[in-house]
């Protein structure tokens, strides 16, 4: 699809080995081959500017994987996926987004992607996924002349999945799937349509609606006015997720895993991940209950990590941190995304890890 312009973004970069993209996947192997998909979500997002939206957990992302004859081997939140999926070699469709989007909604900005990776038999094809926004927006500016002439008329966002009420003071974005909107105004039992636009995604539209005053009860049609702004010109929303600003000085900024050790050294760091074992030693970690010890944890990228090379180990402070955050006694926390506040070192029991914690919060 021709991308027309972009003003409101998020993108989500996949660690990558090899990227293979097309538009359909019609490639089988020899019978019985098998291969592996990795998938690991690269550096953490930022947000440029927060109004208008709020920024999505991209471990809640919807995450379908399908082997070459459409037999789907995962479906589920991006967190529970594990860390190398098995599929059948050939072309497999790998696809991620935000959350279903069926009908027209304010504020429901919906962002994925869709590609197909070949998978070679016994191999391990590493993916990567840029995720943008895939709805459409519109946005009505209505002036305060359309108010005056038309105080009885009600203005409607109309397409075949549904329609919205726009009303005279609203300010939220009406989102869309990508295809003809109508603009139309409904004056008692009459309903008109002011304009019909083909939208597309990625696309957020501007509409002005106004009016030239007129001394009856109700404007002639010709007194109405309807003006597409080409610029597009909106800041409202504009999030880049995947890239490399966030420093974690504030838990809005943390730190993935990724970022926390290409950062050995940084002090007073906040760090997002998920709890995924405990019990560490120099070559091993415990990833299922019981546990036997309350000073350390294993974090990791997901929640489903099951091998500790993947993740950071944590030194669990004597105080009220160590209570509350032991798999002993808290064997529940299991799977938790959780940020946490402290140092960043190379090697505790083998691993990079974090070391003088003094804050905690989960997600």
């Amino acid at each position: 699809m021709k991308q027309r312009i972009i003003r409101s973004r998020m993108l989500l970069l996949f660690s990558a080995v090899a990227v293979m993209t097309a538009t359909s996947c019609i490639r089988k192997l020899g019978e019985g081959e098998t291969g592996q998909i990795a998938l690991s979500f690269g550096p953490s997002y930022k947000a440029v500017t927060r109004a208008g939206a709020e920024i999505p957990d991209t471990g809640d992302f919807i995450l379908t994987v399908r082997e070459p004859d459409g037999n789907v081997v995962f479906q589920g939140k991006y967190c529970d996926s594990p860390e190398k999926i098995k599929v059948k070699a050939g072309s497999c469709q790998v696809s991620i987004m935000s959350g279903e989007f069926r009908a027209p909604a304010f504020s429901k900005i919906q962002y994925g992607d869709d590609q197909c990776v070949m998978v070679p038999s016994d191999g391990v094809v590493s993916v990567k996924l840029v995720c943008s926004q895939i709805n459409s927006g519109i946005r009505l500016k209505i002036s305060p002349e359309f108010l005056t002439a038309c105080p009885n008329s009600v203005l409607f966002l109309k397409a075949d999945s549904g329609k919205l009420m726009y009303g005279y003071s609203e300010k939220r974005i009406a989102y869309f799937p990508p295809g003809n909107v109508s603009l139309v105004m409904v004056t008692g039992q009459q309903e008109e349509t002011l304009l019909t636009r083909n939208v597309l995604a990625r696309e957020i539209l501007t509409i002005g609606v106004g009016a030239v005053a007129s001394s009856g009860t109700s404007p002639a049609r010709e007194g109405i006015t309807v003006q597409i702004d080409t610029s597009r010109v909106w800041t409202e929303d504009n999030y880049v997720i995947g890239g490399d600003s966030s420093s974690g000085g504030t838990s809005e900024e943390s730190l993935t895993i990724a970022q926390a050790k290409a950062s050995i050294g940084a002090k007073a760091v906040w760090v997002s991940a998920y709890i995924v074992g405990g019990n560490l030693t120099s070559t091993s970690a415990r990833f299922d209950p019981p546990f036997t010890s309350k000073t350390n944890l294993l974090i990791g990228p997901r929640s489903t990590i099951m091998d500790r090379e993947s993740g950071m180990s944590v030194s669990l402070p004597a105080s009220s941190i160590r209570d509350d955050l032991n798999l002993v006694d808290h064997p529940d926390l299991l799977g938790r995304k959780i940020m946490l506040k402290g140092d960043i070192v190379e090697a505790y029991f083998g691993l990079p890890g974090i070391k003088n914690i003094t804050e905690y919060k989960f997600q």
